[in-house]
């Protein structure tokens, strides 16, 4: 008898493997997913500038880079003595005004590069709702603790959310044409937006994302698209609060652990599973604390780790331990 309902996930046309290069932008679940990508030791790259929800930021975000539209000491403001910029998160924020556009900057170049190189980029998108800055009249991707009744709260429109998903691609597919787009929508609910307002805000980038995907289907793309349901994952198979985190909000790490699990097994080329599991020992026994470090067993143990490491260096470069 089986006790939950078991969504069919569609094998990848274009999976990954070690020779792919990932760049994941999106929710703070694009991080949940790229801290995977970067423990099996991938050539990935996560939300380089920081953690973005709604579609209209990721687009405009894309924009800059693709376009080589530099950010200005227009694109900045100071506040709570720090310096920031709406269109990126405030891990990004910095206390000197020249330094933060000079990382903001150079973060654009590196993204773009990366995007020109990337065989898969994994969207993950978190909500419709967004914040508008009154003064500005832009939607921000952060509003950085700058007090409510400067902003104008919005729902994202179906229509305005699939012509900035499309607008994202075409950019993208400007400076590189064969890359994979894989879209995920994040099963962290917005309760704070209200528990039906989050449902008709995922309904929308369901909506919008699933559109795509039907297009994309008749008019097929140089590079593929695709959808990972780990939003659908989360409300059907982990139907249950011992799956979440103890805000009752985020999913646990058991339930990301599950979720990986079902993207790896649709997602990763089987070619990549032996390289993965030599990794994950190797990560394992880094993170071993001997009773006595000076024993001839332990030596032999760092010996035997290090050859191991070696000779998966040897055979891919980029690794680093």
């Amino acid at each position: 008898m089986n006790f939950t309902t078991q969504i069919p996930i569609r094998k990848n046309s274009n999976p990954i493997d070690y020779n792919s290069k990932i760049v994941s932008l999106g929710s703070c679940f694009a991080e949940n997913m790229g801290d995977k990508f970067q423990y099996f030791k991938f050539q990935s790259t996560t939300n380089p500038f920081g953690i973005i929800f709604n579609p209209v930021s990721i687009e405009k975000i894309m924009d800059r880079v693709i376009n080589d539209l530099l950010f200005t000491e227009e694109d900045i403001f100071f506040h709570n003595e720090r310096w920031h910029s709406f269109e990126v998160h405030s891990d990004l924020s910095h206390a000197n005004q020249e330094e933060l556009l000079e990382n903001l900057n150079q973060i654009l170049e590196e993204t773009k590069k990366q995007l020109q190189e990337a065989t898969h980029v994994i969207i993950t998108y978190g909500t419709s709702w967004v914040y508008r800055n009154i003064e500005k009249d832009a939607i921000v991707a952060n509003c950085h603790k700058v007090p409510q009744k400067q902003f104008v709260k919005e729902l994202l429109s179906v229509k305005t959310i699939q012509e900035s998903i499309d607008h994202t691609i075409s950019l993208i597919r400007g400076i590189n044409s064969n890359c994979n787009f894989i879209f995920t929508i994040s099963p962290v609910r917005h309760l704070k937006d209200g528990f039906i307002e989050n449902q008709v805000s995922k309904a929308h980038l369901i909506t919008a994302v699933y559109d795509i995907l039907k297009e994309s289907v008749v008019v097929p793309p140089s590079g593929a698209r695709g959808l990972f349901p780990s939003y659908e994952i989360m409300m059907d198979e982990l139907r249950d609060y011992r799956f979440y985190a103890e805000d009752m909000i985020h999913p646990s790490q058991v339930a990301i652990d599950y979720i990986w699990e079902k993207f790896k097994k649709s997602t990763i080329a089987e070619t990549a599973y032996d390289t993965m599991e030599i990794v994950e020992s190797i990560q394992k026994s880094m993170q071993h604390r001997p009773f006595n470090p000076n024993s001839e067993s332990h030596k032999k143990f760092e010996l035997k780790l290090k050859e191991k490491i070696t000779k998966l260096v040897a055979q891919y470069s980029f690794m680093k331990f």
